[in-house]
């Protein structure tokens, strides 16, 4: 494949690039998108890892757009051996899947920036120009599932409070509770549990009601009282 037309010293050492999906519309769609921009080589395409593979030797890319979930050879298995036999490819994972086990399976596989597919062309040109650089690129739900992911194993090593909430809370309200303890905004709890901000309101009126504190402050108190997060954050 090759770019449009020309645009100034950018194009001088283009980023090139192999795409890696098993949806052909996604994949076809991303190589049009990629290419048309300046600066941005699309080499190859790829359905599945082990064609990533094969594509990377062939062509010696900077940097491979990688899909998580593909038949044959999925991406982060193929991201791992990227990063054995290819260490100065980068990867970038492109993908609907960003729960924290996932974000951080790609990521240990020598992933160096993650992506939703909710991310904008301009959004994933950057991640892959920063990859090829050296530099991380996490898009916010990304983030917000590590957090979320290393809250819950702080809150295991810390032995916390397990078993049913006090007052009839949900689980889900009483997540909410903890990081209402933590001193997080209402849109800061809906960005790390993926809720709307309706939802969180919803949520702390309901944890109001059934606990009976009037604020935030003594929704605090009442979290750290009753064990729901760690005395010490």
């Amino acid at each position: 494949m090759t770019g449009g037309p020309a645009h100034g010293p950018a194009e001088a050492d283009p980023l090139r690039i192999v795409v890696a999906d098993d949806q052909a519309s996604i994949r076809e769609g991303l190589a049009i998108m990629l290419d048309l921009l300046p600066g941005i080589e699309v080499v190859a395409t790829a359905a599945d890892g082990e064609e990533a593979l094969a594509q990377v030797g062939r062509h010696q890319p900077d940097a491979v757009l990688m899909d998580l979930h593909m038949p044959r050879l999925d991406g982060v298995e193929a991201t791992r051996r990227l990063a054995r036999e290819h260490p100065g490819v980068a990867v970038v994972v492109l993908t609907t899947y960003v729960d924290d086990t996932s974000v951080l399976t790609a990521l240990r596989a020598g992933a160096r920036s993650y992506l939703s597919k909710d991310a904008d062309r301009a959004d994933i040109a950057a991640a892959l120009h920063a990859a090829r650089s050296g530099l991380a690129v996490l898009d916010p739900r990304a983030r917000g599932a590590l957090l979320a992911g290393a809250d819950g194993e702080r809150a295991a090593r810390a032995g916390l409070r397990e078993g049913p909430s006090p007052d009839g809370l949900t689980a889900r309200e009483s997540e909410v509770l903890a990081l209402m303890a933590r001193g997080l905004s209402n849109r800061e709890i809906g960005a790390t549990l993926f809720l709307s901000n309706n939802t969180v309101k919803t949520h702390i009126n309901r944890i109001f009601a059934k606990t009976g504190c009037r604020d935030r402050v003594a929704a605090a108190h009442y979290a750290r009282r009753h064990g729901l997060t760690d005395p010490s954050s």
